[in-house]
């Protein structure tokens, strides 16, 4: 396989196992069951584990599954000191479901919030492999 189409490939991979990991670690009101680092790093990963905090803080986690929909590389910078991959995909958070973490109750949520919207994510190559670095929500549905 050609190279670039290797790593825009081994990019969307990657994406898709932080949301799975992203799954786990909001699930989680411990916050100990993911394994984010594998995938995220910088502040992509100070992101997630702090937003996750405070949830579970607020004795909140999120149950089900997101959906990483049409995940298309934008921009593959692999001529750099350290490579990147621009994606944008429409994350689908719909079936993902914010509950009291002791009822599993549901919480109440704001009815004009997005549920699938358009997330730009940049991916580097580091020595320790591909990790997701920022992952921007850009405000708009999908």
């Amino acid at each position: 396989m050609d190279p670039t189409e290797s790593a825009k490939s081994h990019a969307i991979s990657i994406y898709r196992s932080y949301w799975q990991e992203m799954e786990k670690l909001y699930a989680d009101s411990s916050g100990t069951s993911a394994n984010l680092k594998v995938y995220a790093a910088a502040a992509a990963l100070k992101a997630a584990e702090s937003d996750a905090k405070r949830a579970h803080d607020r004795n909140r986690i999120h149950i089900g599954e997101v959906t990483v929909g049409n995940p298309t590389v934008t921009k593959a910078d692999l001529d750099r000191e350290v490579p990147n991959v621009t994606l944008s995909s429409c994350l689908d958070i719909s079936r993902w479901q914010v509950v009291d973490a002791t009822t599993k109750k549901p919480v109440t949520l704001p009815s004009n919030r997005l549920t699938k919207y358009v997330i730009v994510t940049t991916i580097e190559r580091w020595p320790e492999g591909w990790r997701v670095i920022r992952d921007e929500p850009q405000g708009k549905s999908c």
